[in-house]
């Protein structure tokens, strides 16, 4: 078994959150002013579902709701649930690319907000993920009006993968933010189409651009 990384690590680097010391930092952020509001909505989505342990939080070190980048992916996978954060800062492939590819992009951190189109974890209990379902979509679209909400200089929605693409008819209704497309940096998809990480860096270099 890995033991966890117990030293101090740059916050901002890949795989930041595989260190403990990282990860109780960030803990002790969740009712920080920026946090604050996203923290009762997650707590008001946990006590409506009955559940408590699939719904990491936002993460700290991004903008919380001062947030004017919203990023939706697909769904939080393990390595999330295991640091109890959706962050960019996950020790896993998808989460180094996403890294990677917004400081590439230059968006300020405190600029953005990452999430998913489905919040909660919908894995086999083994470490796999599912696909997110039309009927995850449908118990979905009721917490979105109260997380937009939390977002009051939201300006920018960058949809990630068709996943949360298949949800801009009916996100178009909840806001006046611009909305972008781009491919989900997974591993699976990037290293079959590795011409696709510029695409993404493109698009996200648009958003910067535009705030």
């Amino acid at each position: 078994m890995k033991r966890p990384i117990l030293d101090p690590v740059d916050p901002d680097a890949p795989y930041a959150l595989a260190s403990l010391a990282e990860r109780q930092r960030r803990v002790s952020l969740l009712f920080a002013p920026h946090m604050k509001p996203l923290t009762a909505h997650l707590a008001t989505v946990s006590e409506a579902r009955g559940r408590v342990d699939d719904l990491p939080a936002l993460d700290q070190c991004d903008g919380g709701i001062a947030a004017r980048v919203l990023l939706l992916l697909e769904a939080p996978g393990p390595k999330a649930v295991a640091s109890g954060f959706v962050s960019r800062n996950n020790p896993d492939p998808t989460a180094k690319n996403l890294c990677e590819l917004l400081r590439d992009a230059g968006i300020p951190r405190t600029d953005t907000a990452v999430w998913n189109i489905c919040p909660w974890y919908v894995g086999d209990g083994r470490g796999r993920i599912r696909p997110v379902t039309p009927a995850d979509i449908a118990e979905v679209r009721t917490f979105v009006p109260g997380l937009l909400a939390c977002f009051p200089s939201l300006e920018h929605l960058v949809l990630v993968g068709r996943k949360a693409q298949s949800a801009e008819k009916w996100l178009r209704e909840l806001t006046n933010a611009a909305f972008w497309q781009t491919y989900h940096p997974s591993g699976q998809v990037l290293n079959g189409h590795p011409e696709r990480r510029t695409e993404i860096l493109e698009t996200l270099k648009a958003v910067s651009n535009a705030i």
